[in-house]
């Protein structure tokens, strides 16, 4: 018995020194931060205050950091309290300038000069609040509001709201041609955003919008409606995940991103589910170069419509094929990419990137063969310029020309905003 009780004093005591030498946190310092709220910041940090100091989570919240829209880089130290056992927590950020004004013209189908103005703060308040809109003319007159808080409630729950007045010339392809349609949508979109950790968030939601289609020109028939009014609801699921390392424009590891939706009409058209998947895989190569590649993979109900949601188009998926040439219910789409900083300094980066894009389509109330049709599958290659500003969010202008590598020596120049994926 007394052997026993030496025992457990002697455990009680190895456990008492093993665990009053244990590392902790005494304070945590956040420096660099000018726009930025430190409360915030520090309230959407894993580390805390008499926690356990831990490389890996110290690791994983600057890569948090890195992430938010405004923070270009971030950093971080650990600094020993004199004679005590306790260490502070330094970490230093660079902010990025996250008011961005967007001023666009550009000639539409009637050689008339269009016109694009927006404003949207990715920090808003200091609190990672995207806020901001734009109007659009391109003959007809466009606006849209965007609201997104991903930490409005708490480090995990946030919440977004979207509202869109759409118009614009939309082709619509039958089987004996195609005609122009003045396309508009008017939407209210509510959704709810959830992390549950640092690699994996949701959305969830619903959208709820008015459709109208109207006759421009281009074939007709008894068969072809001139006119269409709809009004429709969607469900709405976002599914995220992020593995990636972030060094100012340098990407590192995968990323997944799934959308899903449930799209419920009052009209004549029949209900439909939608869903695809986008796959992202980064690379670092050397000091200058970065592979960059993404996979979309997607599929709707198949309904022989005109109304066909996947569109080919250079500014989404196939650089140098032109704006909505086709529509189908299927998509496969493979964009691969290198980028090398042809010019780097502490604000500017030129990136040069030689691109291949190649796709196919699943015909509206077609099978799934398409995909391996000839006639539907796209692949074009080129090369392209970025632009880069380091130190304002999203600040990259980028060109590509496109060309078919297939005999239709289909080609073209695409210029946008922000990286093509």
């Amino acid at each position: 018995m007394k052997s026993k009780l030496l025992t457990t004093v002697f455990f009680l005591l190895i456990t008492s020194i093993t665990f009053s030498q244990e590392k902790t946190i005494q304070a945590i310092e956040i420096k660099g931060a000018k726009k930025t709220s430190i409360n915030y910041l520090k309230r959407i940090l894993k580390s805390k205050p008499t926690m356990v100091l831990d490389s890996t989570i110290l690791a994983n919240d600057v890569n948090q950091l890195k992430r938010l829209a405004a923070i270009a880089h971030a950093t971080f130290r650990v600094e020993k309290d004199i004679g005590k056992n306790k260490f502070n927590v330094i970490f230093t950020v660079e902010e990025n300038f996250t008011i961005i004004p967007e001023v666009n013209f550009w000639t539409n189908n009637k050689s008339d000069v269009a016109y694009k103005f927006g404003v949207y703060d990715h920090n808003f308040l200091g609190r990672n609040i995207g806020f901001g809109g734009f109007y659009q003319n391109n003959g007809y007159n466009t606006y849209a509001v965007n609201f997104k808080a991903p930490h409005l409630f708490s480090p995990k729950f946030g919440l977004a709201f979207n509202h869109q007045n759409w118009k614009s010339e939309e082709p619509l392809y039958f089987d004996s041609g195609s005609a122009n349609y003045l396309y508009n949508n008017v939407s209210f979109e509510v959704l709810g955003l959830y992390k549950l950790n640092s690699k994996n968030n949701f959305e969830l939601g619903f959208n709820s919008f008015k459709e109208k289609y109207n006759y421009l020109n281009g074939i007709t028939s008894n068969q072809i409606p001139q006119q269409l009014n709809l009004n429709k609801f969607l469900f709405k699921l976002v599914y995220n995940y992020s593995n990636l390392k972030y060094h100012y424009q340098f990407l590192d590891g995968f990323k997944s991103q799934f959308y899903g939706q449930l799209v419920k009409s009052d009209g004549d058209q029949k209900d439909f589910l939608i869903a695809w998947n986008d796959f992202f895989y980064f690379k670092r190569v050397g000091e200058r170069g970065n592979w960059a590649n993404r996979i979309r993979m997607g599929l709707s109900t198949n309904n022989k419509t005109p109304f066909a949601p996947f569109s080919l188009d250079n500014n989404v998926n196939i650089r140098g094929v032109g704006i909505i040439v086709d529509r189908g219910t299927g998509s496969i789409v493979l964009n691969s990419e290198y980028r090398y900083a042809l010019l780097e300094k502490n604000w500017f980066c030129l990136q040069g990137n030689a691109f291949i894009d190649a796709g196919s389509w699943r015909n509206p109330g077609g099978k799934l063969d398409d995909f391996t049709n000839h006639k539907n599958i796209k692949v074009f290659s080129g090369v392209g310029l970025r632009f880069i500003h380091k130190k304002i969010y999203n600040a990259v202008l980028r060109i590509d020309y496109g060309h078919s590598l297939k005999s239709d020596g289909t080609n073209g120049i695409v210029f946008g905003v922000g990286q093509y994926f």
